[in-house]
């Protein structure tokens, strides 16, 4: 007998329908997920507000990398990757970017810091409209991969990740 493949909606409902399993949380969000709520402050995350719009802010970080000559290598639309699965979250996009004679230098000293670099910015609005701009601390970083030795590239990094944000601030 052929197996049908279940769509993401057909999962969500059984998952509402029967609940979490043996006290485990579900993996898929309920849609009660998808209302705005305030973030709980993340260990080793920079978080600064915006004083533009969302999209502004986007250009205008984006432009600021160009500008310093800075590698930009994607963008992607979390909201857009939510809706595609039927998942409704609010507008967050996160910008990849690095200067690879810089950023490979934490490789170096660790390959598994490749999970935090290239460098990602996440910009993000509240229900309220308030737009937010969230980066990784690069000392927690450092920290996290036991990176010796790189405090020269560990304070750059922290500054142009700051001057970029500072794009957004009028």
């Amino acid at each position: 007998m052929a197996r049908k493949k279940l769509t993401p909606a057909a999962v969500v409902a059984i998952v509402l329908a029967t609940g979490p399993l043996s006290g485990v949380a579900p993996l898929i969000p309920t849609a009660q997920a998808a209302t705005p709520v305030a973030t709980a402050p993340a260990q080793g995350v920079i978080r600064q507000r915006s004083d533009f719009g969302f999209d502004q802010t986007i250009a205008r970080l984006k432009a600021d990398i160009a500008t310093k000559g800075i590698r930009f290598f994607d963008e992607i639309d979390h909201q857009k990757l939510g809706a595609g699965a039927d998942l409704p979250i609010g507008r967050s996009t996160l910008l990849l970017f690095g200067n690879p004679p810089l950023g490979v230098q934490f490789l170096q000293a660790n390959p598994l810091a490749g999970l935090d670099w290239p460098v990602r910015m996440l910009v993000t609005e509240d229900s309220d409209g308030t737009v937010w701009i969230s980066w990784s601390d690069f000392r927690f970083v450092a920290d996290r991969y036991q990176l010796q030795d790189r405090d020269p590239q560990i304070a750059m990094a922290s500054e142009v990740a700051a001057s970029i944000a500072s794009a957004a601030r009028k």
